[in-house]
């Protein structure tokens, strides 16, 4: 959404679309952070490949450092993924709907799950302290099987992952809410559902621009 439209906003949609955009920055850079974990874990993963094959020589706690990999490339990203509506979605019903009544259904499902989160986050971050224990100069704890390494860092992401995704949710909400009192008005932070075909359009439409901006990158170089 560019600067000129979301001028034509009233203030209240133009703060809502600034906090969307300015959040959306840092779920971005959380969900960089897991990919480049991804990253690292298929690099830790050739070494031990090659380590095991070759040398004879494994990665010490391999099963270890996967095991924290996995916390972090499942948990940080979720928030991200909200705001994309990457998730599972059940469409079946609601996609019937229009207007208000669509909206009020989105409220109520948003609040629902706002409960949900709040519940695991809380259930998660006791689940972190039962493993914390933080004597000086140390901070310790449970630790893992193989190569002793401190959980509690993994078990403490959990909880604040739940904390993002429920501020995505409250801002959700807030869209939500504001389309069910004004139905005409342009969805502000909220994913829009898509029917069948209108995904098959965004993703040829998207693998299109993928292939012109090839095809200038390619031109521009032979140029050089």
């Amino acid at each position: 959404m560019s600067d000129r439209d979301i001028a034509v906003f009233s203030p209240g949609a133009r703060l809502l679309s600034s906090i969307d955009n300015y959040y959306f920055q840092f779920e971005k850079l959380l969900n960089l952070l897991a990919g480049i974990v991804i990253m690292g874990l298929m690099f830790l993963g050739v070494i031990q490949v090659l380590g095991r094959k070759v040398i004879n020589f494994p990665v010490p706690g391999y099963v270890d450092l996967v095991e924290f990999a996995m916390v972090i490339f499942a948990f940080l990203a979720i928030s991200y993924c909200q705001k994309l509506g990457g998730h599972v979605r059940m469409e079946i019903i609601i996609g019937r709907f229009k207007g208000r009544t669509l909206w009020f259904l989105e409220c109520i499902g948003i609040l629902i799950a706002m409960y949900i989160i709040a519940v695991l986050m809380y259930y998660s971050y006791t689940h972190f302290l039962r493993s914390f224990d933080c004597s000086f100069p140390f901070c310790v704890g449970d630790s893992s099987m193989d190569i002793e390494l401190p959980i509690w860092p993994t078990k403490l992401l959990v909880p604040f992952a739940f904390a993002m995704l429920l501020v995505r949710f409250s801002i959700q909400l807030l869209g939500y809410f504001r389309l069910f009192l004004y139905p005409d008005a342009e969805p502000i932070a909220i994913p829009m559902i898509e029917t069948v075909d209108e995904q098959a359009q965004h993703e040829i439409d998207t693998g299109l621009a993928g292939e012109e901006e090839k095809v200038v990158i390619t031109s521009d170089v032979r140029d050089q």
